[in-house]
């Protein structure tokens, strides 16, 4: 009974935690290449949103169709493109409310740590759900969340600079 239960609720947390995963590196790269670029607020708000929207709904249906062809039943299917696509959305428009609300270098901070620390507490539940060394897994995404950080960063700059 317990091993089912904690199956179960190991199916809920993959669903969240896929989506959010995903928004958090999707945004942090968007925000930080288009700041070195510009430091306009309402391009950066509307990348996100537009991400938000067009990459969300093509990711939870990309889950859709790849869960159809795992011959998932349809409730399973359905409950994980409507969990991806929320949880995607809300992470999103938490990034737009710092962006929006702070002034724009304390917003890209304040994004940076809310991103990576969200990043951080999600590979940790998942670690330890999983049994293996939450620390390893936390260096390894956040490994992954900087590299993106850090090229959208380059790209961004070298933009500026061939323009």
């Amino acid at each position: 009974m317990l091993k089912r239960v904690k199956k179960r609720i190991g199916f809920y947390q993959t669903r969240f935690s896929f989506g959010s995963s995903s928004a958090i590196i999707t945004n942090l790269g968007l925000i930080i290449g288009l700041d070195s670029v510009s430091n306009a607020k309402f391009s950066i708000i509307a990348g996100i949103l537009v991400i938000a929207l067009a990459d969300n709904i093509a990711d939870s249906f990309g889950i859709h169709v790849f869960q159809e062809s795992e011959r998932l039943n349809q409730r399973e299917i359905w409950f994980s493109t409507g969990t991806n696509f929320l949880t995607r959305l809300l992470v999103s428009l938490v990034f737009v409310l710092l962006i929006f609300f702070l002034p724009m270098k304390i917003a890209v901070i304040s994004s940076i740590i809310w991103g990576l620390s969200l990043l951080a507490f999600i590979s940790y539940i998942i670690a330890r759900d999983e049994e293996v060394n939450p620390y390893q897994a936390i260096a390894e995404h956040l490994g992954i969340a900087l590299a993106v950080i850090i090229l959208c960063e380059f790209i961004g700059k070298w933009l500026q600079r061939l323009f």
